[in-house]
């Protein structure tokens, strides 16, 4: 039906999330049909990234410098790391611009069904950068699944003995979220977190 180069290149974005078989095959379509305005220079920008990439020794992040932008930045305080599983998960906070201390990136969660074991984590540059004397408080962002509340019970016990204050992410209600609608676990972490008013 196509040649083998565009075969590859479909099968090479069905590969990306979110992109299926036929997802892919409509996306392939499209840079084909604008090859020099979409496909090349998206060829030149995945190239130049490739070769540009690196990840912070720092935080974990992703970035063309290392250390990253965010640990470079003098504005950012200094005292507070936020804890997150993926650099997805740091991208999501800062698209929100709600924090401004460091980040540390796990690099996943504990997982017993996927043998993954705190050594496969990103888990001794935290310890050291929890022993700073700078450090106060490390917000522990690991997701509100089984993994990440396992990983979040380990780091606190990782973590005790640093003198620092380990927080979590609050649990609950989303914003605009209708009772009708949300699911049991999350009614119950919700009434189980209340606040006076």
């Amino acid at each position: 039906m196509v040649g083998n180069d565009v075969e590859r290149l479909i099968r090479l974005l069905s590969k990306l999330p979110g992109l299926g078989p036929r997802s892919a095959r409509r996306a392939a379509l499209h840079m084909i049909q604008r090859r020099e305005s979409v496909m090349e220079p998206l060829a030149e920008a995945l190239a130049a990234t490739a070769a540009a990439v690196r990840i912070c020794g720092t935080c974990g992040n992703i970035d063309t410098a290392d250390p990253c932008a965010i640990c470079s930045d003098v504005r950012r305080d200094r005292r507070t790391i936020c804890v997150v599983e993926t650099v997805g998960d740091l991208w999501a906070l800062e698209r929100a611009n709600a924090f401004r201390g460091q980040y540390h990136v796990l690099g996943g969660v504990l997982s017993a069904l996927d043998g993954v074991t705190p050594d496969d984590l990103n888990l001794e540059p935290l310890m050291g950068r929890a022993a700073l004397a700078e450090v106060e408080e490390i917000i522990l962002a690991t997701n509100a699944t089984v993994d990440g509340q396992t990983t979040a019970h380990y780091l606190t016990d990782r973590l005790a003995d640093c003198g620092v204050s380990i927080t979590r992410l609050a649990r609950g209600l989303p914003v605009g979220g209708e009772l009708d609608y949300l699911d049991d676990g999350t009614l119950l972490t919700a009434l189980s977190s209340r606040k006076p008013i």
